[in-house]
């Protein structure tokens, strides 16, 4: 299911989302002080690419530096990101078999916001990575109704 998923979400928005962060982190390398944005950027093109079967972990000790990375990523690329996303989701949603993948683009838009302080894990790893980060929660798993061990 999750495969068949992905294959969809990836002919219908992941690769456009995902050259959107590509940019977006191309522009941030080039800047040079701006580097750890890129790194986020293509870690989230990668994850908009084939998000399903994985799931986005906010850790509870990220701190102040998260926040004002998070500040200044909004400012920089994450407005337009999320625009891409609630754009991408009303297009998917004009289609019957496109109305899962509109719901997962809007669960996307607070990770599109906010990326510092959070970590894209494997869905099958999240009661591990949860044990090991106290506190942590999970901010965004997609779908909610795929269980991750159905297709192995």
């Amino acid at each position: 299911m999750r495969t068949l998923l992905n294959i969809i979400w990836l002919i219908l928005s992941g690769f456009w989302l995902a050259l959107g962060y590509a940019i977006a982190g191309i522009v941030m390398f080039i800047l040079i002080i701006t580097i750890p944005f890129g790194v986020q950027a293509f870690k989230l093109a990668g994850y908009s690419l084939w998000p399903f079967g994985r799931t986005v972990v906010k850790q509870a000790d990220a701190g102040g530096v998260a926040v004002v990375g998070n500040v200044l990523w909004l400012l920089l690329a994450g407005w337009w990101l999320a625009i891409s996303h609630l754009i991408a989701a009303l297009l998917l949603a004009i289609t019957v078999i496109g109305i899962p993948l509109a719901y997962a683009n809007v669960k996307l838009v607070p990770v599109a916001l906010w990326p510092f302080g959070r970590e894209i894990i494997r869905s099958d790893r999240v009661s591990a990575a949860l044990a090991a980060m106290p506190g942590a929660e999970v901010a965004v798993a997609l779908p909610p109704n795929v269980d991750p061990d159905h297709n192995r």
